[in-house]
């Protein structure tokens, strides 16, 4: 039976073969994430890392075929801690909460309540066999993911979107701050994209309207998606304009961004002229809001 043709998009773009997409903590989804459209589309490929196997058969049920999975705690490759909070509170680390971070926030010491701790062996990102070099990467993985990325820099090499969790105020020991993730990350050539969502909670001891849910100002935490430097695109591989477009396109709406890149991959005779207004023509068609 042959394959179904590419989305229009896809086939504007030009992409060889399918993206490769990590979600590390991939288990800890509380709402569709950006990727499955690709993935729905047949436009990528998910490397789904949970080592809870009993997580794996809801993974396969939403994502199929185009899955694989791991079941390595990430890491720096020694031997650590995982300290294990309620499963709802979601957060189980490799980091020991912080009781002066918890306490600051309305209702966290209850929700960094730990009921034990095992030692686990965590395996370098760039160590695990059978995974391929990554496209896109999305990790939640409570204050370690710094520790994943310093050790996955070749994994990582050509990877044209990160979406990190990152955190205003820690709430583990140690926990690298988004000043040090922000830092880290322009060192390896990428800026910030945009924050798919910010989170903010009151301050104990005052609560609004009786909830330790409804905040005033204090920020907590955020979604960031981080993208390779603009300023060094001269230097990006023509498949990593088409793939950072597709990625913007289809997980986050960026069509100014696509519109960019797609004008860069015409200026190089990489795509024929007149293809940025088809592309503009095309989110017409699909009445998606259009840049002036």
């Amino acid at each position: 039976m042959p394959e179904e043709p590419p989305p229009e998009i896809a086939e504007l773009l030009g992409c060889g073969g399918k993206i490769e997409v990590a979600d590390i903590g991939a288990a800890a989804i509380a709402e569709t994430p950006p990727y499955k459209k690709l993935i729905d589309l047949g436009l990528a490929r998910l490397n789904a890392f949970d080592a809870d196997v009993r997580q794996h058969d809801e993974l396969r049920r939403i994502y199929g075929g185009d899955l694989a999975l791991f079941t390595q705690i990430l890491g720096d490759g020694s031997e650590q801690m995982l300290h294990l909070a309620s499963p709802a509170s979601g957060m189980t680390s490799l980091l020991q909460p912080s009781s002066p971070g918890l306490a600051f926030f309305n209702g966290f010491t209850a929700f960094g309540e730990i009921h034990g701790s095992e030692r686990v062996t965590t395996t370098r990102l760039d160590a695990v066999e059978h995974l391929p070099n990554l496209d896109y990467l999305k990790m939640d993985i409570q204050g370690a993911e710094l520790q994943v990325l310093q050790h996955g820099v070749e994994r990582l090499r050509d990877c044209c979107m990160i979406q990190l969790e990152v955190s205003f105020v820690p709430l583990y020991e140690n926990q690298p701050s988004f000043g040090e993730v922000d830092v880290w990350m322009r060192d390896q050539g990428y800026i910030p994209h945009c924050f798919t969502d910010v989170k903010r909670w009151s301050i104990s001891p005052v609560r609004r309207r009786n909830s330790d849910r409804a905040p005033f100002n204090q920020l907590l935490e955020a979604d960031i998606v981080y993208m390779k430097d603009f300023a060094r695109v001269e230097s990006w591989d023509d498949e990593i304009l088409r793939r950072t477009a597709l990625i913007a396109h289809y997980c986050y709406d960026s069509f100014d961004l696509v519109g960019h890149l797609i004008a860069k991959l015409q200026d190089r005779g990489s795509l024929p002229p007149g293809s940025l207004h088809r592309y503009l023509e095309l989110l017409n068609k699909s009445r998606q809001p259009q840049a002036q």
